[in-house]
């Protein structure tokens, strides 16, 4: 085993990476309405992996520096292989909930095959992917299961996913397939949706600042391949994450797998991680893709259309009419957004629309009953200076709405959501 080396993040780096964290929670601020903490949570797993040793390899010393370097110098841009992604964020069952909301009437594009949609499933479960890349306009992403299989595949401006269990594929091309997709050459997925080692690695570098502690704890083995064990954790208290672990291939500097482990201890709240890679040029074929007969397409364009008429439609059909969804789209909107503290422990602050209160109760029909109880599942009330409200919780976000129409949420415990909000006050 490799000796126990350690690295502070300091100057420029230090300040890029406290700006992409403050990006990051103005990005998670905009999910931030009582029936999508759920989503909230899902736009945050790009910040968080998982590790599990296989082995202990003897390998030379490395500073963490000089292992995120590494990482970061590393020209490999061909690979294929298994990955195995595991998610626990403590988020109570949906139950029927959970299927109204996915069927939205077409408010979510129309087709089951729309990226948008279908990796949203990564937020929950175990799932295994199959993936392969062959430089930064080719990839390929599947979700594999029992019955059926899930693929994404992008190949230059042309972007196909094809659902096999309802025979219906998506396609989108030039600026409209880049809007569905991500352009870090490891997948062709939506923004925010990370399916690959490296993916998850780079958003987890990104928190890298002054109130984080990197070092380098050992070596261990992952997918046959010799790595090294990256370590980051807040330097300091209030955060839901205890640390986050990138094994990094020893030979080329590739992520191979993560671990986000829980201030709260107990089992990770995210692992993904290579099962079996190959660093050779994938096969053609993996790339290209032709519906099958019979196979319901739908176009990008159509898709759009689609999904403005199904959120035309549902105004009609929300108890309390279009005035309730307006105090919750206009909180996603989200322009009265502040940030209180820094780094790890730093929470967002929301205005609701017109200093409105949020709707927690199903007074006046402002939110149904299903709703009501799957917020309740996981809502504990809570008092300060700031007045009283509920904090929405999971193991890795949590989410404060008062009573007078404010929200906070940040990767910090209730007690830290308590008190940002009392010293807004």
């Amino acid at each position: 085993m490799a000796p126990n080396d350690s690295a502070e993040t300091t100057g420029n780096a230090a300040d890029e990476a406290t700006a992409g964290t403050m990006a990051g929670r103005r990005r998670a601020a905009r999910y931030v309405v009582p029936v999508a903490v759920a989503g909230v949570a899902a736009a945050t797993i790009g910040l968080v992996p998982a590790l599990a040793d296989s082995g202990d390899p003897d390998l030379p010393k490395i500073t963490a520096q000089q292992l995120i370097e590494k990482i970061a110098a590393s020209d490999t841009e061909q690979l294929s292989g298994t990955v195995k992604i595991s998610t626990d964020l403590g988020i109570p069952s949906l139950g029927g909930l959970a299927g109204s909301l996915a069927q939205g009437d077409g408010a979510h594009g129309g087709s089951s095959a729309d990226p948008q949609e279908k990796l949203t499933e990564l937020a929950s479960g175990t799932h295994t992917l199959r993936v392969a890349a062959d430089g930064p306009d080719k990839q390929r992403v599947s979700i594999l299961d029992s019955a059926a299989e899930y693929s994404v595949i992008r190949n230059g401006d042309q972007v196909w996913a094809y659902d096999s269990k309802s025979n219906e594929a998506f396609h989108a091309t030039g600026d409209k397939a880049s809007g569905h997709a991500e352009k870090r050459g490891e997948a062709t997925v939506p923004d925010g949706v990370p399916t690959t080692p490296k993916a998850f690695a780079e958003e987890a570098l990104k928190t890298a600042g002054p109130t984080t502690s990197v070092t380098v704890d050992g070596t261990a083995q992952v997918a046959g391949r010799d790595a090294y064990k990256l370590v980051i954790k807040p330097k300091q208290g209030g955060s839901t994450i205890g640390a986050i672990t990138i094994a990094v291939d020893a030979k080329n500097g590739v992520p191979l797998k993560f671990t986000l482990s829980p201030s709260s201890g107990g089992k990770a709240v995210i692992d993904a991680g290579f099962t079996g890679v190959d660093f050779a040029k994938p096969a053609a074929s993996s790339f290209t893709f032709t519906p099958p007969k019979g196979a319901k397409v739908t176009e990008a364009d159509d898709a759009k259309a689609q999904q403005q008429a199904g959120k035309q439609a549902q105004e009609f059909k929300v108890p309390g009419g279009p005035a309730g969804l307006d105090g919750l789209d206009g909180l996603a909107g989200g322009k009265g957004v502040k940030v209180i503290g820094e780094g790890w422990s730093a929470v967002a602050e929301i205005e609701a629309p017109g200093g409105r209160a949020v709707p927690t109760s199903p007074k006046s029909g402002d939110v149904p009953p299903a709703a009501q109880q799957f917020l309740d599942s996981f809502g504990d009330k809570v008092t300060g200076k700031f007045g009283s409200g509920t904090v929405f919780k999971t193991r890795l976000v949590n989410a404060l709405m008062t009573d007078d129409g404010k929200v906070y949420v940040g990767l910090v415990t209730k007690d830290a959501l308590v008190r940002a909000a009392d010293s807004a006050n």
